[in-house]
C-alpha cells in the first residue's frame, strides 16, 4: 500500500467503509505519506459493531463509543466468536484512533448519521453530509394511473416487510406487490394476503417497469435507514412515497410534499395513509412531480458531483495545513 501511495502520490485518497474487504491500516499509511483522506460512512459501523443499531427486531443503542462490549454480551452476531470479533474490532479502532486521528474529513449518506457522529466523538468541522447520486431515468409512468401499492428492496426483518403486508391485508380492495427475493424467508409468501403478490428480485429493465407501473412506494422500515435509496429511486420516476418516520427518510421523504410518513412499526396508521393516498391519484401526480423535482435539484449527478469536489478540496486545505511541504499545493 504504501508503494503505491508513493508511486501515485494522489491529490486525496477516498475509501468507503474499510470493513470487510479492507484494512484500517490504508489510513495510516496515507496520513504517514501526508495524502489527505476522505472516508465515506454507508452505516452505523463507527457507533455500532454490527453497522445497524438493530438487534432481536428493534433499535438497539447499547453500544455507544465507550460500550462496545454489549456487542459481545449480547452476541449481536448470534455467534460468539464474531460477536467478539465484531467487539475488539470497534474497541481498538476507537482506543487507538484509527479513524479520528487518520481520516482527514468524514462523509455520511444523510444528515441524520452525521448528527449521530458528531454527537458521539467526531468534531462538526470534519463531517459532511452528502447523498448518494440518484440519476433521473429517461422515462417515467404516468403516476395517478398506477396498477398496485408497490415495495421494493432487501427482504429482511428491518425493512418492515411484514409492516406492509398487514397494511395491505387491512386494505383488501388494494393490489400490493412485492419486488424482492424473499427465499431466505418462504412463509411470507404463503401467509401474505390474497392481494400482494410477489415479482421476486428484480434489476435493470424489469425494475425500471416495476417502478413506472407503481402508483406509489411504501418503505416501512423498523431500524435507522441511513439513506433510503429505494425511496429515492422511486421518487426519480415520480412516485411518491409513504415512509416511515425514522434515520435518514423524513430528510428524504417530506410529509404532504412529496409522500406522507408513518410511525415505524404502526400498521394500521399506515394502511390509512395508503388507501388515502390510493383513493386521490391527482395528489399522487403532484407529489411524485415533486418528488422528481427534488431529486434533480438535490441528488443529480452534476449536483453531487460539485459538492464532492469541494470536500476535496477542504480535504486538501486542511492536509496542508497539518502537512506542509507533503501535500501537493
Amino acid at each position: 500500500m504504501v508503494q503505491t501511495i508513493r508511486q501515485l502520490r494522489p491529490d486525496v485518497i477516498h475509501v468507503h467503509n474499510v470493513y470487510p474487504l479492507f484494512s484500517p491500516s490504508v489510513l495510516v499509511a496515507a496520513r504517514n505519506e501526508g495524502i489527505p483522506t476522505v472516508m465515506t460512512c454507508h452505516n452505523f459501523r463507527l457507533l455500532c459493531p454490527i453497522g445497524t443499531h438493530f438487534r432481536k427486531g428493534k433499535i438497539c443503542e447499547l453500544c455507544a463509543p465507550g460500550n462496545e462490549y454489549w456487542c459481545l454480551l449480547q452476541n449481536c452476531r448470534q455467534n460468539l466468536f464474531e460477536s467478539l470479533a465484531f467487539f475488539l474490532r470497534n474497541w481498538t479502532a476507537r482506543k487507538m484512533g484509527i479513524f479520528r486521528d487518520n481520516v482527514t474529513i468524514f462523509i455520511t449518506v444523510n444528515p441524520f448519521l452525521k448528527e449521530r457522529l458528531c454527537q458521539s466523538y467526531l468534531p462538526e468541522d470534519r463531517v459532511f453530509a452528502l447523498p448518494n447520486m440518484v440519476p433521473l431515468p429517461a422515462d417515467t409512468g404516468n403516476t395517478g394511473n398506477g396498477e398496485y401499492v408497490a415495495f421494493s428492496g432487501r427482504i429482511s426483518p428491518e425493512k418492515g416487510i411484514k409492516v406492509f403486508l398487514e397494511a395491505l391485508a387491512n386494505n383488501p380492495e388494494l393490489p400490493g406487490y412485492v419486488a424482492g427475493d424473499c427465499s431466505s424467508d418462504p412463509s411470507l409468501i404463503a401467509d401474505a394476503p390474497r392481494n400482494v403478490k410477489f415479482a421476486g428480485r428484480l434489476d435493470g429493465g424489469a425494475l425500471e417497469s416495476f417502478y413506472r407501473r407503481a402508483r406509489f412506494l411504501v418503505v416501512p422500515s423498523l431500524w435507522y435507514e441511513t439513506f433510503g435509496l429505494v425511496a429515492a429511486e422511486a421518487m426519480s420516476y415520480g412516485i411518491p412515497v409513504i415512509a416511515s418516520r425514522i434515520g435518514a427518510l423524513p430528510g428524504l421523504v417530506e410529509d404532504g410534499v412529496n409522500g406522507l410518513l408513518f410511525e415505524p412499526g404502526n400498521a394500521l396508521s399506515l394502511a390509512d395513509k395508503v388507501k388515502f393516498l390510493w383513493n386521490n391519484p391527482d395528489l399522487c401526480r403532484q407529489m411524485g412531480q415533486r418528488g422528481q423535482e427534488k431529486i434533480r435539484e438535490e441528488y443529480s449527478e452534476d449536483v453531487i458531483f460539485a459538492r464532492l469536489m469541494k470536500i476535496y478540496e477542504r480535504a486538501i486545505e486542511i492536509g496542508q495545513a497539518k502537512n506542509p511541504g507533503k501535500v501537493k499545493p
